[in-house]
C-alpha cells in the first residue's frame, strides 16, 4: 500500500484517524496501540435512500440514523425532493419545526388519508364543545344547588326565629301560672290566718 491508498476513508463506512509517529514514540518500551476506530453512519434519509450521506446533508441533523421510521413516514407523504426543497428554503431556525410538522402530519395523512390533520384537529374541536356543554351543564347544576341551599338555609333560620318568638311568648305566661298567682292576681297560697 502506498501513502495515498492509506489516506482515504474507506468504502464501508468506518474510517481511521491518520496515524502519528510521535504518539507511539512516548511509549517507548511498550508497543503502539491500534488507533481506535470510528463509525461513521449515515443518517436515516440517506439509508433509506440508499445513497452516500455527505458531509452537508441537509436531511441529517432531522432525520439521525437511529430514527428511521421518521423519514419513512415522511418520505411516503411528502417525497424525499420535496422535503429537501422545504427544508432549503427555511432559516435554520425553523427546520425543526418544520420536519416535526411533517413528520405529525404524515403520520395523520397515513392514519385518516381523507381528512388528514384536518379529521384530527375537527375531533378535537368537537371534544372541546361537548367538554364546554358538560361544564356549562355542571355549573348550571352547581348555581341550582346553591340557590336550593340559601334557601334551605333561609327557611331553617325563619323556623328557629319563629320557634324562639313563640316561646318567649310563652315563657312569661307559663312564669306567671306556674303556682305563684292566679288569674285573678292573688298568690297561689292558702292564707295562714283565717
Amino acid at each position: 500500500m502506498d501513502s495515498t491508498e492509506k489516506s482515504k476513508a474507506p468504502a464501508t463506512g468506518v474510517s481511521t484517524p491518520p496515524f502519528s509517529p510521535t504518539s507511539s514514540s512516548s511509549n517507548s518500551g511498550l508497543p503502539p496501540s491500534p488507533p481506535p476506530l470510528v463509525v461513521l453512519s449515515p443518517c436515516a434519509a440517506c439509508k433509506i435512500l440508499r445513497r452516500r450521506c455527505a458531509d452537508k446533508c441537509v436531511l441529517a441533523p432531522y432525520f439521525p440514523p437511529t430514527e428511521p421510521l421518521k423519514f419513512t413516514i415522511a418520505h411516503k407523504v411528502f417525497g424525499a425532493s420535496n422535503i429537501i426543497k422545504l427544508l432549503q428554503e427555511l432559516p435554520e431556525s425553523q427546520r425543526v419545526d418544520a420536519v416535526s410538522s411533517m413528520v405529525y402530519e404524515a403520520n395523520a395523512r397515513i392514519r385518516d388519508p381523507v381528512y388528514g390533520c384536518a379529521g384530527a384537529i375537527s375531533h378535537l374541536q368537537k371534544q372541546v364543545s361537548e367538554l364546554q356543554a358538560q361544564l356549562a351543564k355542571a355549573q348550571a347544576d352547581l348555581i341550582n344547588m346553591q340557590c336550593q341551599q340559601e334557601n334551605l338555609l333561609a327557611r331553617f333560620c325563619m323556623d328557629l326565629q319563629q320557634q324562639q318568638q313563640q316561646q318567649q311568648q310563652l315563657q312569661p305566661f307559663e312564669f306567671f301560672n306556674g303556682g305563684l298567682f292566679f288569674e285573678d292576681g292573688s298568690l297561689g297560697m292558702e292564707p295562714l290566718w283565717t
